[in-house]
């Protein structure tokens, strides 16, 4: 198995990453994370089956990652707000042997109680040792488990050099580039994407642990090439961007502006473009499946649309029957299937699942969306929350909630559907309005003029915020709850 961060043994005096003020040269990471790999492979004389990581967004979580995967031995990353029952569910399912995290970390009881090594900067790894297979597992992310406890998602080191190296072609990453971001790193978009993906090219990461406008515009402005967000971040930066001539000219200045984890609104591309010239990109991907699709850097650019498939990925729509369809048509709707050398390999001690999961080795993703004629995707919402049968019709939510932003009066939209005894489902709207406040008539005239008439939200209910998870993805369950 080739290395999967070459540049620890070819480029030394490289900056790989950069925390606020703090840097590590690829010299400097190799030395620490080689140190750190040596400490997990001497724990119980070399026994260790997995570890986990107390993934703070710090330079410490990233050099404990290159360690376990030096080290080979698969990590589990732990998102340091989760709660008590979540994390004593994980720890029970992944049953790591250690627990890497800062120095003077305090953590909860369920860690506590493992073995624990404090991740240094500091130390010489000598020789770094040989890696695995590409089947040998990687990294154990766990799903939202919004229909049961959590799932460990097992990713082998296959599938992870595979999505990094089709992303390297979609968005033409290369060694020169430095990506700036602010995601948490508990997860495929922040962690996978945003340190390995630099580091695997050879690159650089400047991660701003915690997301502002300002701190983006001075990375953009300075030698950051690349930005990766989520749509709760883009939306900051559309709603400012207009008035903020120096935020303007950095994002200008970057060669790619990568948005994903949720759709962004159409209303928010649009804006962005306007201030900026810039369009961004939207990607699709799943943990157990990482990226699929993308629009491509040197491809036409459709806001609203997740590209085209990556290099190796193979994408089917079928309908309700599992039967494929055929040909581009953006009102055809069917749920994505994925195959490919980036799935994961399974859940962790769920076989069952595992098998659910898939149709004739096609991932059922729970997505649905459209086709285009150019082979463009349009994820129009989960099956099982957002695509609403109402009057005989299928009608995806996102479609929905980017007319209603068109409207002055909505800042923020989440479309659901509820029981209806004449329709089997009715469209509600749940807006937090703008500087002034519309009625519920004026919203269903408005989708009605821009969409369909059989596509008006029903019912309009106005909120002061929507709830959203750590990624800025709104919870529909809570809402309906």
């Amino acid at each position: 198995m080739t290395a999967l961060i070459p540049a620890l043994h070819t480029t030394p005096d490289k900056t790989a990453l950069r925390f606020g003020g703090r840097e590590l040269t690829y010299a400097e990471l190799a030395d620490a994370a080689g140190a750190l790999a040596g400490k997990i492979g001497a724990v119980s004389d070399g026994r260790v089956g997995r570890v986990a990581v107390w993934a703070t967004a710090t330079m410490e979580t990233s050099v404990a990652v290159v360690a376990a995967l030096l080290a080979g031995v698969p990590v589990v990353p732990i998102n340091p707000k989760v709660g008590e029952r979540e994390l004593a569910h994980i720890v029970s399912d992944s049953a790591p042997s250690l627990v890497l995290a800062e120095p003077g970390t305090e953590l909860p009881d369920a860690l506590a109680a493992l073995p624990r090594t404090d991740v240094t900067l500091d130390g010489e790894a000598g020789a770094l040792p040989g890696e695995p297979d590409g089947e040998a597992p990687a990294v154990i992310v766990y799903t939202s488990g919004t229909t049961g406890p959590p799932k460990g998602v097992v990713l082998p080191r296959r599938a992870i050099s595979t999505t990094l190296d089709a992303l390297e072609d979609a968005w033409q990453w290369t060694e020169d580039d430095v990506l700036v971001h602010a995601l948490p790193l508990f997860h495929v978009h922040g962690l996978i994407l945003g340190i390995l993906g630099p580091l695997r090219r050879g690159g650089t990461v400047h991660h701003l642990g915690r997301f502002s406008t300002e701190a983006v515009a001075r990375e953009l402005a300075g030698d950051g090439t690349m930005m990766f967000g989520v749509p709760t971040m883009y939306h900051r930066i559309a709603t400012e961007v207009a008035g903020d001539a120096e935020l303007a000219n950095a994002l200008r200045g970057a060669r790619l502006l990568v948005s994903g984890s949720a759709a962004l609104p159409v209303h928010d591309h649009e804006r962005i473009t306007a201030a900026t010239g810039q369009q961004v990109v939207e990607r699709y991907g799943m943990s157990e499946t990482l990226m699929n699709t993308s629009v491509r850097a040197d491809g036409e650019r459709k806001p609203g649309s997740v590209g085209v498939p990556l290099r190796g990925v193979e994408v089917r729509l079928v309908d309700e029957a599992g039967d494929p369809i055929s040909g581009g048509d953006r009102e055809t709707v069917g749920e994505i299937q994925v195959r490919g050398e980036n799935l994961f390999a399974e859940y962790l001690n769920r076989p069952d699942a595992t098998r659910e999961a898939f149709a004739d080795g096609w991932f059922k993703t729970g997505d649905m969306a459209t086709r285009d004629a150019d082979g463009y995707i349009r994820i129009v919402g989960r099956k099982a929350t957002d695509i609403i049968k109402s009057g005989g019709y299928k009608i995806g939510a996102g479609e929905i909630e980017n007319a209603l932003l068109e409207h002055p009066g909505v800042a923020e939209v989440a479309v659901t559907g509820e029981p209806d005894d004449d329709l089997g489902e009715r469209i509600v709207a749940w807006v937090v309005p703008g500087e002034t406040t519309p009625t519920e008539q004026q919203l269903a005239d408005h989708v009605a003029r821009l969409l369909t008439p059989h596509k008006r939200p029903r019912v309009v209910r106005f909120l002061k915020s929507l709830p959203r998870n750590d990624m800025g993805k709104v919870m529909k369950r809570a809402l309906d709850a």
